[in-house]
């Protein structure tokens, strides 16, 4: 990464993922066999306070309607920050978070609301993205959220989510997106929770998703 050209408001930006990332990574040590919160290796979920990440915004979903953090209040989240021309990482990331909800009974797996916010609005509009979240792989309620590239970009900073436009990278498609790969559970107020990096396996998820909601019930 050539960080002598990047935004200067990039920089805190990366130094607030890192540090989530750690943090998550230490959790992990301790371990999780699987989606049962009884399992001795479980461990606590980090609550807000911890990470300054998520924030209001204003967004459309794939159906055309104005969402904003209120319309899913009440409901924990889980949010992944991809777009749809990506080859492998974003569809990856989406079945490893179906995966994860599978594991937890029905009614359980049922008070999240899976997100995904496009990084690249230019070709993710509401009708990209309706034919997206429609696959099977995915988790079963996927709402695909798109807006104009400020507002991307402001929910983008909320979460502290590195993205970039890379032109011509000897793919069929005109350009790509560089961006990061992290899952957000956010809270039923919209609080930050815990963050999953790329490598989470879905049972660790689940164990950690499990036990939210038996620390937070509705």
């Amino acid at each position: 990464m050539d960080l002598k050209n990047r935004p200067i408001w990039l920089f805190p930006v990366i130094a607030a993922v890192l540090a989530g990332l750690a943090g998550a990574l230490l959790i992990w040590l301790s371990g999780a066999s699987g989606p049962s919160s009884t399992s001795s290796g479980a461990a606590p979920v980090r609550m807000s306070g911890e990470a300054d990440i998520g924030g209001p915004f204003t967004l459309v979903d794939h159906t055309g309607r104005t969402v904003t953090e209120e319309t899913f209040e009440g409901r924990p989240t889980l949010i992944y920050f991809g777009f749809t021309y990506c080859p492998d990482i974003c569809p990856t990331s989406l079945q490893v978070m179906a995966a994860a909800l599978d594991r937890l009974p029905a009614e359980q797996a049922a008070q999240y609301q899976p997100l995904l916010i496009t990084v690249d609005p230019e070709r993710d509009t509401p009708e990209a993205l309706a034919s997206y979240v429609d696959s099977p792989a995915f988790p079963e309620n996927l709402l695909g959220l798109t807006g104009s590239e400020e507002q991307i970009r402001d929910a983008a900073r909320a979460y502290r989510v590195y993205y970039r436009r890379v032109e011509d990278d000897g793919t069929l498609a005109e350009y790509t997106m560089d961006h990061s790969s992290l899952i957000y559970l956010m809270g039923r107020n919209g609080e930050f929770v815990e963050v999953f990096p790329h490598q989470a396996t879905p049972d660790q998820i689940a164990s950690r998703l499990q036990q939210f909601l038996e620390n937070n019930p509705a």
